[in-house]
């Protein structure tokens, strides 16, 4: 009788201490995420705050937008946040998403060498320079990972009116980080979000300049999307509303307004949600 009774005691002590150890822990907010915000360096100033804030410990899933909406559609996270805003609509209209809201943007710029053998720099509009980079054979990396950039490069193939194939085409299936390497080590074209490019150029990672900027076609916005408690009743809804509400509130856009500025003399993402934050 004694050992049960102390083998009731020591469970019941286990017990209470690890639901303390859990209440100091905090709770915890599963997010994916496109790789540009996490190589850019953003989320490395943003969320900190939120979780002190909070007493959430972020779990951030960086990889293209087609799979961070894929993790949500799944349930597999609390929270997403994207740029590639037709795949947001159809997210949200098809019931896994709720209370999407605008964030920020940036822009998309084509990079590649210095010398520039396709003539890019010459081009009108991006589709113009996506035409010269096919007729030069040029070496192009391409995202190839259904990512919010890779959905950008196909939707101005399909304005060019082409299908790019042959040796010079190259799908990597990698994040933004990974591309701009293999396009500097390879000396090649490719497309890139500008906030990622500024920060690997800042850091001295890659060395090419941009070729092709300034058409509105290369808009970047981002969005952030709670995932549907009435279809995933175990995901955080209260926590992702609530950063939600941070990455949108005055506090959380002048924090994305400032990143950036004095390292490389202007803002990697432009916030949306509160004018003049």
């Amino acid at each position: 009788m004694k050992l049960k009774r102390y083998l009731e005691l020591t469970l019941v002590t286990l017990f209470v201490l690890l639901s303390f150890s859990f209440v100091l822990a905090g709770e915890r907010l599963r997010l994916s995420t496109t790789t540009s915000t996490e190589n850019s360096g953003l989320l490395d100033v943003l969320l900190p705050p939120f979780e002190k804030i909070f007493n959430v410990k972020m779990d951030v899933i960086p990889v293209g937008t087609g799979k961070a909406l894929k993790l949500a559609e799944n349930g597999d996270v609390d929270v997403t946040m994207v740029h590639a805003r037709s795949l947001e609509d159809k997210f949200v209209a098809e019931g896994y998403g709720v209370n999407r809201r605008d964030v920020m943007y940036n822009d998309f710029v084509i990079i590649g060498p210095e010398s520039d053998p396709a003539r890019v720099k010459s081009a009108k509009t991006a589709d113009e320079a996506f035409n010269l980079i096919v007729r030069n054979r040029a070496t192009f990396i391409s995202r190839g990972d259904r990512s919010g950039t890779h959905l950008k490069e196909l939707t101005i193939w399909e304005k060019a009116g082409l299908k790019p194939s042959g040796k010079w085409y190259l799908e990597a299936g990698k994040g933004m980080g990974e591309v701009l390497t293999m396009a500097n080590e390879k000396r090649a074209y490719t497309i890139a979000d500008r906030g990622t490019y500024l920060a690997f150029m800042g850091g001295r990672k890659i060395s090419l300049p941009v070729i092709f900027e300034g058409d509105p076609i290369l808009f970047n916005p981002y969005g952030i999307i709670a995932v549907n408690p009435a279809k995933y009743p175990h995901v955080n809804y209260v926590k992702a509303m609530a950063l939600i509400g941070w990455v949108t509130s005055r506090r959380g856009q002048k924090i994305i307004k400032e990143f950036g500025k004095d390292k490389f003399g202007q803002p990697l993402f432009i916030p949306v949600a509160v004018p003049n934050p």
